[in-house]
């Protein structure tokens, strides 16, 4: 299972980013193999428009599994659901405890979006 947390930092010590599309960055953690890939945000945090469409874009062709993060606008979760890529809210902690609430499966997925347009 491939999980991507968004994240305010580059390692698993990092506190969860309650922001999907403006996060800085995405960890994406292989369950397979144990390795994490740090995924720069960047460019959707400086788009003026379209940061939602644009950040499930880059953890889709990572081809996740479910993504976790604080918040998913309606943009972002459409993308994402499209793509077949499971959601769900937590940002309660750092990226480790994420990675581990997920692979216990005791993360309850999301079934749509919980804030609206622009939210940052």
């Amino acid at each position: 299972m491939r999980i991507a947390v968004s994240s305010q930092g580059t390692d698993l010590t990092s506190s969860v980013d309650p922001r999907f599309a403006r996060a800085p960055y995405f960890l994406i953690f292989d369950t397979s193999d144990e390795s994490v890939e740090v995924v720069n945000n960047e460019q959707s945090v400086q788009a003026a428009h379209g940061a939602g469409v644009q950040a499930a874009q880059i953890v889709a062709d990572k081809k996740v599994d479910i993504v976790i993060s604080g918040n998913f606008g309606p943009t972002a979760f459409a993308t994402l659901s499209a793509a077949g890529i499971k959601t769900a809210t937590w940002a309660e902690g750092k990226v480790s405890q994420a990675i581990e609430l997920a692979r216990n499966d005791q993360l309850k997925p999301t079934d749509s979006a919980n804030v609206e347009r622009h939210w940052q």
